[in-house]
Formats: structure tokens, C-alpha cells, sequence
């Protein structure tokens, strides 16, 4: 079945950015991939490095959201789906969203644990070409690999999260912003043992989870409130103005009386309605088709934004 609605098409200056964004988060689960593994070489028994290890597993979601949702976003409605596929990667956060406040709240006991039953941890010395070294070196090496390609990887996608209003772009740049602190606390924990502190590895790994729990918290709240319909909001969380935008539009029509505007978001898509009170009925099909493309035409976001007349708005 089909339905009269406008496949959406992203502008091409969008799409050039759509595409760098892709880019960018292949490039992040390659990095990612080969942080999970040195960590996993050299974690040893200590929680910080657990934690690190889990947090940088988790991190692997939010770019392989972002893919699978771009790949299915511009699939046109069916009879099965006739609202379309663009809310595929808000299901896929949500997914990631339970699953790190899983895993922080696990981090968090356990290190708790740790310290409450006196568990010290124990990093030992190895063998590398017939010299003993201690593993905490290694720990350390490790961390700092994987504090530099996330940090460097978050900043190049902030300013694209932006231009595309992409917020699950946005989360998995926050989520790179949370590997570097994760890392960072990492290696503070790590140092703390080496001199005798044998608290201060688990103290790290409950910084991170705090971290990840953080996490896992604001993604859950943006998730649920997109899903159930709220208010569109900016990159920053502050209410968008398209919404009074295209009331103003409309409001400009010299048959428009008055006008009410309801979006959601799907995904960076911006759907709704508006309702409108005409002055009178003649040409009424005609003014609602120019009605429909005046509406639609206020921001590049905009996308089947349907028009319906009302007698009033009381």
C-alpha cells in the first residue's frame, strides 16, 4: 500500500554531513574495537580496568545505532509501517540506554564490595623479552591509547550532531567524552595502587560507573520522552522553536485566522500536524495544499507536517 506522502530527502549539504557522520562512526567502532581489546590484554584483576573495559564495550552501541538508523530513516511508509522506519535508532537507544544503567549499577556494587570486604587488588610483574615489568605499566599505556582516539573522535562529531540535529549523534559524543574520563580515572587508580593504595583502583571503578550510570540515566530520559511524544527540543535540550515558526507562517496567510502548531521529533524529523481556522471555505482544498507546502517549507527538518481545519481552537 502506498501513501501520499513526500519521500524525505535529505538537503545535499546534509547529506554531505550525513555522510562525513557515517564516517566518523565506523571509524569509532574500529578505534573502539582495538581499545576493548588492549584493555582486555592487560586488565588483570583490577575493577578500574573492568569497568574501563565494560564502559568502552558499551561505547560500541551508540555508533552502531546511529548506522542502523541512518540505513533505515528514509525508507518510505507500508502498509505495515505507515509512519515510516525513522524511529528505528530511538528503539536502539533505548536498548543501549537500559543496558548501561545495567552494567553501571553491576560496576558500582562490585566495587563497592570490593572496598567494604577488603579485597585488595593485585597487579603482578611479567615477563617481556626476559625482563620482569610490572603490569601496572602496561595498565596505564593502555588507558592513555584509550583516552585519545575517543577524545579526538567526540570533538570532530559535536559540530555535525548540530548541523544535522542528530541527537543520537550527540550521545555517542558524549559517550566518547565518558571513555576519556573513564580512561583518566583509570590511570589515577591504577598510579594510587602502585603507591600502596589499594583502594584507590576500586574508588576509580566507582567513579566510572557513576559515569556510566550518568549516562545511561540522560539517554533513558531522552529516549522515553521522544518516544512518548514530547515536545521537540534542541541538541541542548532546549525547546525548539520551529513549532512557533511555522505558526507564524501559517498565522501570515491572509486566509488564516488563527493556527496551532503540534510536532513530535522522529529521530531528526520533525512530524505533526497543524490546525488551522480559515476566515472562510471557498477554494478550501486548493489554500490547504498551499498551506501544506508553506508549513513544510520553514525548515529542512520539517517532514509531512499535515494541515487540518478546525472551527476553533477553544
Amino acid at each position: 500500500m502506498k501513501f501520499p506522502v513526500k519521500p524525505y530527502r535529505l538537503p545535499d549539504d546534509k547529506q554531505q554531513a550525513i555522510a562525513r557522520a557515517k564516517r566518523l562512526s565506523w571509524i569509532t567502532i574500529g578505534f573502539m574495537l582495538s581499545i576493548v581489546v588492549v584493555i582486555g590484554l592487560t586488565m588483570g584483576s583490577s575493577e578500574a580496568m573492568k569497568a574501563v573495559w565494560i564502559e568502552d564495550i558499551l561505547s560500541l552501541i551508540p555508533p552502531i545505532a546511529f548506522l542502523v538508523g541512518t540505513r533505515y530513516f528514509d525508507r518510505p511508509p507500508d502498509d505495515q509501517f505507515p509512519y515510516g522506519y525513522r524511529r528505528a535508532v530511538m528503539m536502539a537507544f533505548l536498548t543501549a540506554a537500559v543496558a548501561l544503567l545495567g552494567f553501571g549499577l553491576y560496576i558500582f556494587i562490585d566495587a563497592v564490595m570490593t572496598l567494604v570486604l577488603v579485597e585488595p587488588p593485585t597487579i603482578q610483574t611479567i615477563s617481556i623479552f626476559g625482563r620482569r615489568i610490572w603490569l601496572g605499566w602496561l595498565m596505564i599505556a593502555a588507558l592513555v591509547y584509550s583516552v585519545i582516539p575517543p577524545f579526538i573522535l567526540g570533538r570532530m562529531k559535536q559540530p555535525l550532531a548540530k548541523e544535522l540535529h542528530q541527537k543520537a549523534l550527540q550521545t555517542d559524543a558524549n559517550m566518547n567524552k565518558g571513555d576519556c574520563l573513564a580512561g583518566l580515572a583509570g590511570v589515577i587508580g591504577i598510579i594510587g595502587v602502585g603507591f600502596g593504595y589499594w583502594w584507590a583502583d576500586a574508588v576509580a571503578a566507582i567513579i566510572i560507573s557513576l559515569e556510566i550510570l550518568r549516562d545511561g540515566f540522560s539517554d533513558l530520559q531522552h529516549s522515553v520522552a521522544q518516544l512518548m511524544n514530547k515536545r521537540p527540543s534542541d541538541i541542548d535540550g532546549k525547546p525548539d522553536p520551529i513549532p512557533d515558526k511555522v505558526q507564524h507562517e501559517l498565522e501570515r496567510l491572509d486566509w488564516v485566522q488563527r493556527a496551532r502548531v503540534r510536532l513530535r521529533e522522529d529521530g531528526d524529523v520533525l512530524t505533526g500536524e497543524a490546525f488551522i481556522v480559515p476566515r472562510d471555505e471557498a477554494d478550501l482544498l486548493n489554500r490547504l495544499r498551499n498551506a501544506y507546502d508553506v508549513a513544510n517549507a520553514v525548515d529542512w527538518r520539517l517532514h509531512d507536517v499535515n494541515i487540518v481545519p478546525v472551527r476553533s481552537l477553544e
